[in-house]
């Protein structure tokens, strides 16, 4: 089953059982979904779907440490509590050394040497992690592996 399905699935169960609150999150997402496909004019396959509901987490992720520096606390749990709905559409993160793995393997792949090859080495990385790992996290140790 496709992720869009699997949504609109969790959509109609939450309907059915009254769960207001994951049903909002969902509607948010299937929205989210709807507007790329139709800025972009494009069916949207689960790679598409996963980078929709990756922004979404990051936005949460930004808005709850504006909300904890303000002093919102309130608002910073209405966040985490969406945070958990959206997280459980997105793979398993993989762990560190799975991560580093997966670098020694582009680099082979790439042949990349220094620094000076990191925009090489994760065009590869990109898409294969894609939904897996944090990319920011992926560059650090990109970094890190190419500086020695």
């Amino acid at each position: 089953m496709s992720l869009k399905q699997r949504l609109t699935d969790d959509m109609k169960a939450a309907m059915k059982s009254g769960d207001k609150h994951s049903l909002g999150v969902i509607r948010l997402m299937n929205a989210g979904i709807k507007q790329r496909e139709v800025d972009e004019r494009i069916e949207l396959d689960d790679a598409g779907v996963i980078a929709v509901l990756e922004k979404a987490v990051k936005q949460r992720k930004d808005s709850i440490s504006q909300f904890e520096a303000a002093g919102r606390e309130d608002l910073a749990a209405i966040e985490r509590d969406e945070m958990v709905v959206i997280e459980r559409y997105l793979p398993e993160k993989m762990g560190e050394a799975e991560v580093l793995a997966a670098i020694d393997a582009a680099i082979a792949q790439t042949g990349a040497a220094g620094p000076a090859d990191m925009g090489k080495l994760m065009a590869v990385l990109k898409p294969q992690l894609a939904g897996q790992a944090d990319m920011g996290q992926v560059s650090v140790l990109v970094k890190r592996r190419l500086a020695g």
